[in-house]
């Protein structure tokens, strides 16, 4: 996985049938290049040009996604960082690289980084903020968010 921080990239347009493609794909990442093909009555092979094409542009990447507490991460929080000003993309680098760090965001306001963590209990939660986290050259303070309950979660 990059830890490479992101930027903006330059905003593509798309028809109809490129927004359905992205549509069917987001509601199930497995539905058949065909089954997409009937709804739009086109060629499959129109729509698996289409869907190679918005890979290749970067618009759409279709991977797995599990469940955290399935796999036994029952402990999930977002930590808000306040770094030194002159080591903040140092920080948001080392951090992203941390296997807990799962999202990590440089936003302005009251902190540099936002990041959302998955860990197995709040006594995993308690070493990665110790002896992860503050052990990072530029880390001034922190302040954790713990999730009490998920109430909408969508993947864009």
């Amino acid at each position: 996985m990059s830890s490479k921080i992101v930027t903006e990239k330059k905003a593509v347009s798309l028809d109809e049938i490129d927004q359905h493609i992205l549509d069917a794909m987001r509601k199930d990442g497995r539905a058949a290049f065909a089954q997409i093909a009937a709804k739009l009555k086109v060629s499959p092979g129109m729509i698996r040009q289409r869907y190679n094409r918005l890979v290749d542009m970067g618009m759409l990447k279709v991977v797995a996604i599990s469940n955290p507490i399935q796999r036994g991460y029952k402990t999930m929080a977002l930590i808000g960082v306040r770094t030194d000003g002159n080591k903040m993309l140092e920080v948001a680098e080392q951090v992203a690289k941390l296997k807990e760090v799962v999202y990590l965001v440089i936003v302005s306001g009251r902190f540099d980084i936002v990041a959302e963590v998955f860990c197995r209990d709040h006594e995993d939660l308690l070493k990665f903020i110790t002896e992860k986290l503050y052990a990072i050259e530029g880390v001034r303070e922190s302040e954790t968010f713990m999730h009490l309950k998920i109430v909408k979660e969508i993947y864009f």
